[in-house]
Parts: C-alpha cells; structure tokens; sequence
C-alpha cells in the first residue's frame, strides 16, 4: 500500500517536472521568435534604381555605420533581376533573421519587396525612396547614354546613341517604352505574379497596401531630408545625427549621382505620355505616397514642416493614473 502511494507521488512530481521543461522550451522558443524583431535590428531599404539611393546609401549608412555601431550588407541580385524565387526568398529571410554576428543590419539592394510574414517571421523595418515616374525614366534613359559623375570612367550600353527621348519615342523605342515605367509599382507589389504584368490595377493596389501597413516610411527623391530627418527621430539606433551629417556634407556628396546629360522632352511628348495608362498608374502611385508622407511629417513637426523641428518636438504624450506606485 505504501509502495502503490510513493509511485503515485513519483509520477505526479515527474509529470510535473515535464511539463515545467516544455513550459521553459516553449517559453525559449517564443523569445527567439520575437527578439529580433522587438529590437528593432534589421532595417530593409530595397531600393529602386535612380531614385536617389545611391546618395541616400553611402552619404547615410555607409557614413554612419561606425558611430552607430551597426553592419551595412549589399544584397546583389544575379543578373539585375528584381524578385526572388520562393525557395530563394526562405533562405535570403532565414540568413538575415539568423546572422547574428551581423546584428544590427542595414541591408540594401535593387529586390522587390519580400513579405517575411508570409513565411511566419515578423516583418524587419522597411523603407524605400520613390521619384516621379517621368523624371525617374527620363534620368534613367539618359544615364545609359551618358553615364552620371559616380563612376566616370565606365562606359554605359548606350554610349555613343545620342538619339533624344523625344525621338526615340517618335519611333516607339524599346528604352522609351511606357513598359520601362513601369518599375516602381512592382517594387512595392512584390513577388506575387501580377505585380510584374505592366497596367495590373491588382498590382497598383497591392503597391499602395504594402507601403501603408509593410513600411515604416516611404519618402521621395525631392524631400530626401525630411525623410532622413523624420528616420532619427524614429530609429535613432541606425539614423542618430543623420540629419547633421547630410547637412553638412558638400554639395557633390550630399547629391551623390546624377545624370551627366539629360533634355527634357517637348510638349507633344509630355502630353502624350500624360495620357498613357502606365503613366497615370505610376504618377497615382507617386502622388498617393507624396501625401502620405506629407501627412506624416506635418503631424510629426507639429505642422511647422521643418525638419529641423523634429529633434525638438516635445511629446504628445504622458503617463498617469499608475499603479501601484
């Protein structure tokens, strides 16, 4: 009778002991899912080609990377394409998400965005930078004829065509092409198939959707500092005195790349492209994302609109009624 009592009370504390293990297991196993992205430690800025990138790249994180004690990694994209396939996507999410060597991370690359949630992991920081469609192709239509003053000595694929965008749009050119445009909104589609049919309205849709609730910020080429500014204030851990180290940098540095040569088109050109679906879709895109940073920094400045503002901007906000005290 003893003996049937002490094996009772062995197995209890025994089930009771297993079950504190696998409390402590899965206890672990929940906060190595949410450190990382709890300490806001990974930053994405998937950046799409003659944006600004160049300049925003090396004059903010490549400059700043030492005194903010944090890793800078190029994701280079064989053969210049923009997505990844899904295999590619899990392990390119499992490398950022495991390296912990390279914690905290700046990665930056020409790649669509990749929606790390779909595979189960939150979602890092994401930003981008976006331009007005016309004036983003038109830069990047005369860069391959003339190259910018960023790598001087290398010859580009059109080097020596010295045909105008007017002209090759007179002819219907390939590098002319509304089909060129068509670039921004797939970067912010994604992977789906649909995001790289030119004139998807699905695409379109999904694009605005992913800036609002994927990105942390999504700014523009001709307010590069407001962004940079609003970005300390936000994620101080990779941006602090972002905002002074652009202000003080020299012209050329603080304008990294542009375009050697570049003549604007004519009116006929401009209206005719004015009525092209692809257009009206890319330029809907650009205007929503204008006003919607817009919005943010206004509320942030309090309405001034000063970036200047924002390094002083006292809360909006305090804490009462707390208790126990």
């Amino acid at each position: 009778m003893l003996w049937t009592k002490r094996k009772t009370l062995y197995t209890v504390l025994i089930t009771v002991f297993i079950l504190f293990l696998c409390i402590l297991k899965l206890k672990g196993r929940a906060n190595y899912y949410l450190k990382w992205p709890a300490g806001n430690s990974i930053v994405i800025y998937n950046r799409i080609p003659k944006t600004g990138s160049t300049t925003f790249t090396n004059a903010i994180a490549y400059d700043l990377y030492k005194e903010n004690g944090f890793n800078v990694l190029h994701v280079n994209m064989t053969k210049n394409r923009q997505v990844m396939s899904l295999p590619d996507q899990y392990t390119f999410i499992n490398n950022v998400t495991t390296w912990t060597d390279r914690l905290p991370a700046f990665y930056h690359g020409h790649v669509a965005f990749i929606d790390f949630q779909r595979f189960g992991v939150a979602n890092p920081i994401y930003i981008n930078i976006i331009r007005e469609p016309l004036e983003r192709l038109l830069s990047h239509y005369y860069f391959l004829r003339y190259g910018d003053n960023y790598r001087v000595g290398l010859k580009r694929s059109r080097a020596g065509n010295n045909e105008t965008f007017d002209e090759c749009y007179t002819r219907s050119g390939k590098d002319c092409d509304m089909k060129q445009m068509w670039i921004q909104i797939p970067y912010f589609c994604g992977h789906y198939h649909f995001c790289g049919e030119v004139g998807n309205p699905e695409a379109l849709r999904m694009a605005k959707q992913n800036a609002m609730e994927k990105y942390l910020l999504v700014g523009t080429t001709s307010r590069m500092r407001d962004m940079i500014a609003l970005l300390e204030v936000t994620v101080p851990n990779f941006f602090k005195g972002a905002l002074q180290h652009f202000d003080s940098l020299d012209a050329n540095r603080a304008h990294l790349r542009y375009t050697k040569k570049k003549i604007p088109p004519n009116d006929q050109t401009l209206s005719m492209i004015r009525r092209d679906e692809v257009y009206k879709m890319e330029r809907e895109f650009y205007d929503f994302i204008r006003d919607l940073f817009d919005a943010i920094f206004k509320k942030a400045t309090g309405g001034s609109s000063k970036a200047e503002d924002l390094v002083k901007m006292p809360l909006q906000y305090h804490f009462e009624k707390i208790k126990p005290l």
